[in-house]
């Protein structure tokens, strides 16, 4: 059964440190993946500020998140501006690409794409002109996705990445591959939870949580799964690996999400909600079927 595997980088500990162990278990199990790394400043520490929010810090309870990310992640422009991801670890996105993975653009600012305006004329389009540039420098050509960070977009970020040559973004959650219309690209969305979604709730635990997210594929379905460097290439490395173990033993097969976009013909039109997800706090974009 083929699945889309997508690795999101959001930081320069997990572009530096979570990818290269990603890269060797992938490699190992003969994997593929789409990679949307992150390439300006670090600036995640200052979601420290959202605990004053109780659904960001139920969360961060929850996932015992200094241990689960490490401190450093935690104090990335806390005070100035955090490092930059892309000088720093450009050598680590170019080993992807030379890999056999397909490397996309996530941010150059996640922490900023997560907390601006999207609807505020040229707000997305600079993050994502800023992206783009560092990330074609970077490769030595042009990323050919985006994915937007923490599953945030509206109309108007869609309209600014319409001037991008991305033949496809993966900007939601949702079921199956789509368009919005035919001006902008198809979206893959993202079909599964992530780790953080389902840890500490619902009885799940770190000795169950492979069989109850492997439990969630569907054979019928589009099966995407969103890992993140700084989870599954770092703190939750080894759980990784019996993952992939025992998908092995399902016969799953993860492979690039460009390759699943080209193996789902007559893309279905659909529409763009915003929706909660338990185990996340804030809204996030859902696909919504148009009949």
């Amino acid at each position: 059964m083929p699945a889309g595997l997508r690795v999101d980088v959001d930081t320069l500990r997990g572009a530096g440190r979570g990818t290269p162990r990603l890269l060797a278990s992938l490699e190992k199990f003969g994997h593929k993946a789409t990679f949307f790394f992150s390439v300006g400043p670090d600036n995640m520490g200052r979601h420290l500020w959202r605990l004053l929010k109780p659904a960001f810090l139920s969360k961060m309870l929850r996932t015992k998140a200094p241990a689960l990310y490490g401190w450093d992640i935690l104090r990335c422009g806390l005070i100035g501006s955090g490092p930059d991801i892309g000088r720093a670890a450009g050598e680590v996105m170019r080993q992807t690409l030379d890999a056999g993975h397909e490397v996309g653009l996530h941010a150059w600012d996640h922490h900023r794409w997560q907390v601006m305006d999207l609807e505020k004329p040229g707000a997305a389009a600079g993050d994502l002109a800023l992206g783009f540039t560092r990330l074609t420098e970077i490769l030595g050509r042009p990323p050919t996705a985006s994915a937007a960070p923490a599953w945030r977009i509206t109309p108007a970020a869609l309209a600014a990445k319409a001037a991008f040559p991305f033949a496809y973004n993966s900007d939601c959650r949702g079921t199956d591959c789509f368009k919005l219309n035919d001006d902008w690209p198809p979206q893959v969305p993202v079909t599964l939870p992530t780790y953080d979604e389902m840890i500490g709730r619902d009885g799940v635990s770190d000795a169950n949580y492979n069989r109850r997210l492997l439990d969630l594929f569907r054979p019928e379905s589009l099966n995407v799964l969103c890992i993140h460097a700084e989870v599954e290439g770092l703190a939750r490395a080894a759980l990784f690996e019996d993952f992939l173990v025992q998908a092995r033993d399902r016969g799953l097969n993860f492979t690039r999400l460009d390759e699943i976009l080209a193996a789902r013909k007559n893309l279905p039109a659909s529409r763009l909600i915003q929706r909660a997800v338990p185990g996340r706090e804030g809204l996030l974009a859902f696909q919504e079927a148009v009949n």
